[in-house]
């Protein structure tokens, strides 16, 4: 099941420069709820598409904002000209094996 929604893109503010999406919480109750095996620190691996472009990573479980972080990579914000504080669209496909 592919799920979709808007959110803003950030940066994380420790070393690194590592940007992430937090999914919603209504999201993040649904991929709970279908997720097959988690894997290393809870994550759920998945397919991940903002804009054309698509890859596969894996979502993390974040106490703090009770719902998952999607980390997103450099190579994807620079093809699809996204950067911090910007709001995208992203497409979201469970890994079920």
């Amino acid at each position: 099941m592919t799920h979709r929604f808007r959110t803003q893109l950030w940066l994380y503010p420790g070393p690194g420069g590592w940007h992430f999406v937090t999914l919603p919480r209504d999201v993040a109750e649904r991929v709970k709820a279908e997720a097959g095996p988690r894997h290393g620190f809870g994550s759920v691996r998945i397919a991940a598409t903002i804009g054309e472009t698509t890859w596969n990573t894996s979502i993390f479980p974040d106490r703090e904002s009770q719902s998952f972080l999607l980390p997103v990579k450099r190579q994807v914000r620079v093809a699809e000209g996204v950067a911090d504080g910007d709001s995208v669209e992203v497409a979201l496909d469970l890994d079920t094996r």
